[in-house]
């Protein structure tokens, strides 16, 4: 039996209900009509649904014919009070009683069940059910806030994703061009593994957007909250969000892969031209280590050395490797030719430095002794101006120290003692007339007649603390001459030859 409506209402009470679900009925007529011609929801009737999305539209599908049909009731009911109230213009009692049952009371027979949802637990199922137009429109705004979520959530997924997904796609068909290209293919470099995953993984994602959008649909609110038709149109914009992590992984890893791809496309320009560079240093250590044996040659001949380091030979693994790298250049395997070309390139480099460093310690003796010589003539030229050049102990120490100097084998030892003494020679000894502030120091003081002993060189201690040391250090000049300087009067100099 329909539940009383209450007490009668007033004909300016009737007249306000009739004109307010009036308009009720005209939203719920536009909304519905909206919802019908919605985008998302032809695709979902016309799409191979699977998954979370099959399972949602199996329920909520039911809703926009039983949105029709609770629309159709709504709307009898309607009409119905409509010719109660058009009877008479100004109704009585029994007038305003009907007008009273229908618009307020449970006059409307509908389908039984709630939208989206079993039964009250223990509840008898109900074919049919008598509600109010009140509870009836509460009714259709909840079928409608429950479809319309489901139909924009899976036309937001196929809005946002599909077309992302084919232009991604394209892009990837693109860069596997330019990988076989570069003789870059799955099963035989990391990379071509790299690309056929990600077509996998974006084919798969492609087909999951077309069968299952809902399972890439983040919502907002869980469960679905009701809503009101005049409110919310079909139109309106869906409570939650896309979820694009998969897309976006994949196209960062496209990009990395084809970051690399140009690297070796890059290489393949350049690969002439930088393996024209390693051969470049290449020669240049040959070049310089043959300079190193002709100087090697020279020292054992003019030094009294015994410990002269040897040459090393030239790199000829190294030479291996580089035909390797141009039967991979010629044979287009770019992906082997970058790992082995930047190994070239160091390794060549650092050939070329062995080959200077090499050099620079076989002569070390030959440039010894030319410091050896200079420091001589500048204590010469200081003995000029101290006007003791003529002097009997200073001609015969510069002497020693010249004939040991540009003899052959020198003797460095020998040479360096020679012209410390030479330096020496240079000091006005103790009480003699120059000797004082002005006069010359082993440490480097200035003359009296304003000339810098630092400009004729170090003194006689500096010189020692220096090439003595780079003497003793080096091994050089050892087996010469008796230790200690040069060789002692009478001594037979036999075998020297002068001007070396």
């Amino acid at each position: 039996m329909a539940a009383s409506a209450g007490p009668a209402l007033s004909r300016e009470e009737v007249d306000r209900a009739l004109a307010r679900l009036g308009a009720e009925r005209d939203a719920v007529e536009s909304a519905l009509l909206s919802l019908q011609d919605h985008p998302g929801l032809r695709l979902l009737d016309g799409a191979g649904l699977t998954g979370r999305t099959l399972e949602r539209w199996s329920v909520v599908g039911q809703g926009l014919p039983l949105l029709w049909a609770l629309f159709d009731r709504y709307s009898e009911a309607l009409a119905s009070a409509r010719a109660v109230r058009a009877r008479r213009a100004k109704p009585g009692g029994p007038e305003l009683a009907e007008l009273s049952e229908l618009l307020t009371g449970d006059a409307v027979t509908v389908p039984g069940g709630a939208p989206d949802g079993p039964q009250r637990l223990g509840a008898p199922a109900r074919l049919v059910e008598r509600v109010s137009l009140e509870e009836l429109m509460e009714r259709m705004n909840s079928w409608y806030a429950t479809v319309l979520e489901v139909v924009s959530a899976a036309d937001a997924v196929w809005t946002a994703l599909p077309a992302r997904i084919d232009l991604l796609i394209a892009e990837l068909r693109r860069v596997q061009t330019l990988a076989a290209s570069l003789g870059v293919r799955s099963g035989t470099h990391p990379l071509g593994d790299d690309l056929e995953a990600l077509d996998a993984d974006l084919e798969g994602l492609r087909a999951e957007v077309r069968a299952d959008p809902l399972a890439l649909w983040r919502p907002a609110r869980v469960p679905a909250q009701r809503g009101t038709v005049p409110d919310g149109g079909a139109s309106a914009l869906p409570s939650g969000v896309v979820d694009t992590e998969r897309f976006d992984r994949a196209g960062r890893a496209l990009d990395g892969v084809r970051q690399e791809l140009e690297n070796l496309l890059r290489l393949r320009d350049d690969a002439e031209e930088r393996l024209q560079g390693v051969g470049d240093l290449l020669q240049r250590a040959d070049a310089t280590l043959a300079e190193a044996r002709r100087a090697r040659g020279e020292v054992l001949a003019k030094i009294a050395a015994t410990e002269v380091p040897a040459v090393p030979g030239p790199a000829s693994a190294l030479r291996e490797r580089i035909v390797l790298a141009l039967e991979l250049r010629q044979n287009g395997q770019w992906y082997r030719l970058a790992p082995l070309l930047d190994a070239l390139e160091d390794a060549a480099a650092k050939e070329l430095a062995r080959a200077r460093q090499s050099l620079t310690e076989v002569t070390q003796p030959l440039a010894v002794r030319a410091e050896l010589r200079g420091r001589l003539d500048a204590y010469k030229a200081m003995a000029a101006r101290l006007r003791v050049s003529e002097d009997p102990v200073v001609l015969e120490r510069y002497e020693k120290a010249r004939w040991l100097l540009w003899s052959a084998p020198c003797d460095l030892r020998a040479a360096a003692g020679a012209v410390a003494r030479f330096q020496q020679a240079l000091r006005p000894a103790p009480g003699e007339p120059g000797a004082g502030a002005g006069t010359a120091e082993p440490g480097g003081a200035g003359y009296g007649d304003g000339t810098g002993y630092g400009g004729a060189g170090p003194s006689a201690a500096g010189y020692g603390g220096a090439v003595q040391d780079r003497i003793e250090r080096d091994g050089i000049g050892r087996g010469g001459a008796a230790a200690g300087g040069e060789p002692a009067d009478g001594q037979a100099v036999d075998g020297r030859v002068q001007g070396g």
